[in-house]
């Protein structure tokens, strides 16, 4: 069994502020170990459940937040950027499963530091009609590569979040949003047990499936269009991304595309790095 981990900082177990998550800021180092913390969690219920490769993405802000010796001994670590695959790099079809952790609710959630990818830049995101964030992007762009996404980790929006999109995936809420900045916390190493035990149950059931090297080929992406829209808080960055092929306009602030996954979500990191030169905000994801 081969598992892929997306890790994101702001839904890990104890942190409910930007100092908490972002380099430079006071609990920013004890945020690092936090968020260790609970993708080691998650990596021992896999390696529970039987998964023999664990492949780990450090998908957050500057996307150098693990440090490679806190990480479990039997995963291995995409880390730092750029990323044309975003919060997905390294995700191929040839994985069984994916587990998303320290996730966080979209734009205008009532979420612990709850946004969609950039801050303050981007207010709505929706996917062929559908409100959506970094959760759903993610869960249908695996599922465009026939990876399962089977477990999420975050506060309590962040899992209604994902049940409301998937109810089949197994949704650990280690933290209670009061506010955007407030939180009742799950003790940590009850919320560690939570997660470990959540990853190992969500594995063993999955089929198997041949080793890598056995399998004729990865799986192929879905052939299914579909359409992503995105609101900007400004007028800049869309009107500049209308020079780009196959972006058009809703409004003065909203832009679409309409194209395949995973390749509409490669375009999409483009539109953030394109929004980062023009505001100096970086994707923070």
């Amino acid at each position: 069994m081969r598992v892929y981990v997306s890790a994101d900082m702001e839904g890990i177990t104890g942190l409910v502020d930007a100092d908490d998550v972002q380099p430079g800021g006071r609990d920013y180092e004890r945020g690092r170990s936090m968020m260790a913390e609970d993708v080691n969690a998650a990596v021992r219920g896999a390696l529970a459940a039987g998964a023999r490769e664990i492949l780990v993405n450090d998908a957050h802000g500057p996307m150098r937040n693990l440090r490679p010796e806190d990480l479990h001994p039997r995963a291995r670590l995409v880390r730092g950027k750029p990323k044309q695959m975003i919060m997905l790099e390294g995700l191929t079809g040839e994985y069984d499963a994916m587990v998303c952790v320290g996730y966080h609710a979209r734009a205008g959630a009532p979420g612990v530091l709850s946004h969609s990818f950039m801050g303050h830049e981007i207010e709505d995101i929706w996917l062929d009609g559908r409100p959506t964030g970094e959760i759903g992007l993610a869960h249908a762009t695996a599922a465009a590569l026939g990876v399962p996404v089977v477990a999420l980790t975050g506060d309590d929006a962040a899992c209604a979040e994902m049940t409301e999109w998937d109810p089949s995936v197994a949704a650990v809420p280690v933290k209670y949003a009061h506010d955007r900045f407030a939180a009742e916390l799950r003790p940590a190493a009850e919320a560690r047990t939570a997660i470990e035990a959540a990853v190992a149950a969500a594995l063993a059931p999955l089929p198997s499936r041949p080793a890598p090297s056995a399998r004729s080929a990865p799986s192929a992406p879905s052939a299914a269009e579909v359409t992503l829209t995105v609101r900007w808080q400004s007028t800049t960055v869309p009107t500049t991304l209308l020079g780009l092929p196959g972006v058009t306009a809703e409004n003065a602030r909203t832009i679409r595309a309409t194209g395949q996954l995973p390749a509409l979500y490669r375009q999409f990191g483009v539109w953030m790095r394109v929004a980062a030169s023009l505001t100096g905000q970086a994707p923070y994801c």
